[in-house]
């Protein structure tokens, strides 16, 4: 196995660390080595005979022994890694990570790593909402770290909720798709938008929606886990930029389409930005003041259409352009109408009216519609459904160079 992925494995203390066996198992099948780590609380769970044993490879455990420090250093210890899994994470751990700390062997070794980290944690439901968790998983994941789960389920402790370790096969999948995801697209120059614009009407006031950009940020970030050199061109949101990406923060309409613009070539572009349809015509250069005369009149102009901007035929055109139609009815209708009306060649659709919760939060429902073909995708997190995208994206170049 000389040649083979490796995972540094960490069982930190938790009732779920039994499962980490048949995680390593699973692992292993699959051609991908396992080194473990286990804590002092972790081998109240399980033992490091029994890890040993289906590993087929040495248990570490002391951050002081004098032999392992001979034989395996620590930092060598996860830098020998392609990847670090912490599973079951739980909060104990989980808020030593954020906080840098290095007071035990597991920690030490996630500090001094320079490789991946992903975590599946596992807690009671009342640690695992508690404020103090989840600054802490924002911390983290604004830092790089992947995550798998938690699960919604029954707890040991008799209580129901999120926080349940998600299960073996879930986390070797995360896993595989981790080790897949650095190539499929490599070569290969993205270009997404995300977020609002903001058109203003003076200094102070402005025209916006209710994107939050959390799909825009999902898409740019599944496409660059899939090797592709992705630019992001931002309006204003309140979101980390996505790791490994080149971000263009604009505000209006104009600043974005400049910034796409000067981003091309590209091979895909996918304007996933809720781009305002208008702007003030001339906006005031002072504050405009409250009047007896009563409200202002606003002379709106429309802006320009950045995804039909994108899909004109010509030399810079990407050779795929995926636009997205978001709608309060008739959402198959109109998407399909607008696939056509700007020309690009993928259109996804998307219903935000008010009850669907789609602007600001954390899901969404896709249609994807193409030239030959109209496909409904399930409700599901907009990470899914930018893992989801980006797949398909990968199929279609894949599909091209064969």
């Amino acid at each position: 196995m000389s040649n083979a992925k490796r995972v540094l494995l960490i069982v930190s203390g938790g009732i779920a660390a039994y499962k980490s066996l048949e995680v390593i198992r699973r692992l292993r099948e699959r051609g991908i080595a396992v080194r473990c780590i286990l804590t002092a609380g972790g081998a109240q769970f399980v033992t490091p005979l029994s890890l040993s044993a289906i590993s087929g490879d040495k248990v570490y455990g002391e951050l002081f022994s004098l032999t392992d420090e001979a034989e395996m250093g620590h930092i060598q210890l996860s830098r020998d890694a392609d990847l670090l899994l912490v599973a079951p994470a739980t909060a104990d751990i989980l808020a030593r990570m954020t906080q840098g700390l290095a007071n035990d062997l597991a920690t030490t070794a996630l500090l001094a790593t320079d490789k991946p980290v992903m975590v599946a944690p596992s807690m009671n439901v009342r640690m695992w909402t508690h404020p103090a968790t989840q600054a802490n998983l924002a911390s983290l994941k604004a830092r790089g770290t992947l995550f798998v789960g938690p699960n919604e389920g029954d707890m040991a402790c008799g209580e129901y909720g999120p926080g349940r370790l998600a299960e073996p096969e879930e986390i070797v999948t995360a896993v595989e798709r981790f080790f897949q995801s650095g190539s499929r697209l490599e070569g290969l120059r993205a270009l997404v938008t995300s977020g609002p614009t903001h058109e203003a009407i003076d200094p102070v006031r402005y025209i916006a929606n209710r994107s939050s950009g959390k799909q825009g940020h999902a898409i740019a970030q599944a496409l660059a886990d899939l090797g592709a050199d992705t630019t992001l061109v931002s309006g204003p949101t309140s979101l980390p930029d996505p790791e490994r990406v080149r971000v263009k923060h604009v505000r209006s309409a104009e600043e974005m389409l400049a910034a796409c613009l000067d981003s091309l070539p590209s091979d895909v572009a996918v304007c996933a930005a809720a781009v305002a349809d208008w702007k003030v015509a001339a906006a005031a250069n002072q504050k405009l003041k409250k009047g007896d005369e009563g409200p202002p009149s606003l002379t709106l102009t429309a802006n320009p259409d950045i995804l039909a901007r994108l899909a004109e035929p010509g030399a810079q055109r990407p050779r795929l352009v995926i636009g997205f139609a978001a709608e309060t009815e008739k959402v198959i209708e109109h998407a399909t109408a607008k696939r056509q009306r700007k020309g690009c060649d993928w259109i996804l659709a998307n219903d935000v009216s008010a009850e669907s919760g789609t602007f600001g939060g954390d899901d969404n429902s896709i249609h994807l519609i193409s030239a030959d073909a109209n496909e409904s995708w399930p409700r599901m997190s907009k990470r899914q459904v930018a893992a989801c995208l980006a797949e398909r994206v990968a199929t279609h170049f894949e599909s091209r160079r064969a």
